[in-house]
């Protein structure tokens, strides 16, 4: 196999390639520095994303508990209407009940009442008891001894 030779070291070679070290280095470094300035930036940007989010959930989360508000007022509303309306039926056969006995109480107030038909209007002048103790014995011929008594 065969041998290397060893080369004499070139110090210009060595600066040489030293500055290219030293140059591709720093064009790294600076593309690194570039490189987390912009992912600085952009969490920068995300930091006013989320906190702009933060107040939309939370602006949110309000209305919501605004909304739970109004249903459980909307729902008791609901409530008491059916509890209402589940006491109409009741309330109707009592009205019907009441107009059947205020029917029969108007019946049985006409039946007391004498209504008198022939006679002009006003005749009795006054005094409509004098009238119909003076007339009701000349119509029916009939003697009342006592006298009549009108309530």
């Amino acid at each position: 196999m065969p041998r290397k030779m060893a080369l004499a070291p070139d110090p210009q070679a060595a600066d040489r390639l030293t500055l290219e070290v030293d140059t591709v280095q720093d064009n790294m470094m600076e593309r690194i520095l570039q490189e987390i300035t912009a992912v600085g930036r952009q969490l920068e940007g995300m930091d006013y994303i989320i906190s702009t989010l933060v107040i939309e959930i939370k602006s949110i989360h309000s209305d919501i508990a605004s909304f739970q508000s109004r249903m459980t007022g909307l729902e008791q509303r609901v409530t008491a209407v059916e509890d209402h309306l589940n006491t109409v039926p009741d309330r109707e056969q009592e009205l019907l009940f009441l107009s059947s006995k205020l029917i029969d109480l108007e019946d049985r107030s006409h039946r007391v009442n004498v209504h008198f038909f022939g006679f002009a209007e006003r005749i009795e002048g006054p005094n409509i008891q004098a009238f119909l103790q003076k007339v009701l014995p000349a119509l029916t011929c009939i003697t009342f001894d006592p006298p009549l008594e009108f309530h």
